[in-house]
């Protein structure tokens, strides 16, 4: 990961002279405009673009976006905190060359996430990138632990003819079904085409549960770049689903019913090259770290849906009994506990053990939800918390009594409940620090403002193409 230092105005001539290099480079392979993109705190991304003469000027000074995103929802409104979302001031967008990808899908243009910058050259404090960046890189000084993460992506397709507010799936095969994969191989082989042009390792692509939907599963690597790969592969999908007639919807609840897109995040903590979720004395081979990890991430884990979970439509996916994890519970491959413990095969645990977060959506920030999950797990490794015990089975099915005996809440059941919790945790608010803590308090209650009243069928087409 590049060191935590803001940009120099005016360029580094080390850097100058690489953006000369690769946007030459880039006009030689027929690229015309270069993508600038950001995630916001309603988790839409959003985007400038440049020509490809304008990447040295973007190194050296960035290009300008106003800091009233940070306040924006998903429907464009604005709302407002005590230092966002006026029509005041400035940021700079400068990009991250080291991600510069041509993008496969979308002949002639390249793309690249950038990082916000004040007009003074100081780091903004509403950008979600900077602040997983800091978390990262202050759990190897204090800690001396890095991370590997992933970001699984689900979306559902449906048919780019059909009326502009519905959704038709574009299969009608069963779900992980051969049929579905076989209606649209052309589609998802040139989805493989584009990811291996772009150079993302996929582990996996197939069909997956609800209607029309399918899963990407992609390499682990670095939070930062794990985040910059989740906005990347969801611009790829789009782009080569538009190709296709198809429309992607990332949305958390397609309908009002049955199983949405989840967006779960994967995540394992190593120390000097050793994965501490493997060839431990803990449970499963955990060490002790590891364990005291996940229950940090337990405790914390109610608040942290006002951050994975950060959508109105959300809501209508985290339900009992559907795989969406919505208890303070963890298991061994348990998939409706909020966390489930991956031991991977044998032989294969060393590289392949590590921990899945399950009340998480793609309404998310993929920056904000990695690097507060990661704050969340600290804590706990910090304070070296006792990981209760295993929960087998469905969290569901157990009686009250025993739920409380054995620690085992269930999550917000709203978007209102889940910001009560997030107010009241003072260790996400102090991670994120107060300006980005009083967007995701804003936007949220402005997410819930804008559905007053309507019934989870409207929530769902209100949200339906928003991500």
């Amino acid at each position: 990961m590049p060191p935590l230092a803001a940009p120099v105005p005016g360029g580094s001539p080390g850097d100058l002279a690489r953006a000369h290099a690769l946007a030459h480079e880039l006009s030689a392979q027929g690229v015309r405009g270069i993508v600038l993109a950001f995630v916001d705190t309603a988790g839409v991304c959003r985007v400038k673009t440049v020509p490809w003469q304008g990447l040295q000027p973007a190194v050296a000074w960035g290009v300008g976006m106003s800091p009233v995103f940070d306040t924006f929802l998903a429907n464009d409104a604005i709302v407002r905190t005590d230092v966002l979302g006026s029509p005041d001031g400035d940021l700079r967008l400068y990009p991250d060359l080291d991600r510069l990808t041509v993008l496969a899908g979308q002949p002639g243009w390249a793309w690249a996430p950038v990082d916000r910058i004040t007009q003074e050259g100081e780091w903004h404090p509403g950008c979600g990138r900077t602040f997983l960046r800091r978390i990262v890189a202050d759990a190897e000084d204090r800690h001396g632990v890095t991370f590997r993460a992933g970001v699984e992506i689900e979306w559902a397709l449906g048919r780019a003819a059909a009326p502009a507010d519905e959704f038709v799936p574009a299969t009608s095969g069963p779900a992980y079904g051969a049929a579905r994969q076989i209606e649209l191989s052309d589609y998802t082989a040139d989805l493989l085409a584009a990811f291996e042009k772009q150079e993302v390792p996929v582990a996996q692509l197939h069909p997956e549960y609800a209607p029309g939907q399918f899963e990407v599963s992609t390499g682990a690597l670095d939070p930062v770049a794990a985040a910059d790969q989740s906005v990347l592969v969801r611009q790829t999908i789009r782009a080569v689903s538009q190709k296709h007639g198809l429309r992607p919807s990332f949305s958390p609840a397609v309908a009002e019913r049955g199983v949405g897109n989840g967006g779960h995040l994967h995540l394992s903590l190593w120390r000097h090259g050793v994965n501490l979720h493997a060839g431990g004395e803990g449970r499963y081979g955990m060490t002790a770290a590891a364990e005291s990890f996940i229950a940090g991430l337990l405790t914390h884990l109610p608040a942290l849906t006002a951050v994975t979970a950060p959508s109105p439509a959300s809501y209508l996916r985290l339900k009992p009994s559907q795989w969406a994890g919505v208890f303070t519970a963890w298991g061994r491959e348990t998939r409706e506990t909020g966390v489930r413990v991956i031991t991977g095969s044998a032989g294969h645990q060393a590289q392949d053990a590590n921990l899945e977060i399950k009340p998480v959506d793609l309404a998310a920030n993929p920056y904000l939800a990695l690097g507060c999950a990661i704050a969340a797990g600290l804590d706990g490794l910090a304070s070296s918390a006792t990981l209760p015990e295993e929960v087998t089975d469905d969290p569901a099915r157990l009686i009250p009594d025993e739920a409380v005996a054995r620690g085992v809440r269930r999550l917000p059941t709203s978007l209102d409940q889940a910001v009560e919790e997030f107010r009241e945790d003072k260790v996400l608010r102090t991670a994120l620090g107060p300006v980005l803590a009083d967007a995701v308090i804003a936007v949220r209650e402005g997410e819930t403002a804008a559905v007053a009243g309507l019934d989870d069928a409207g929530v769902a087409a209100a949200y339906r193409w928003k991500y």
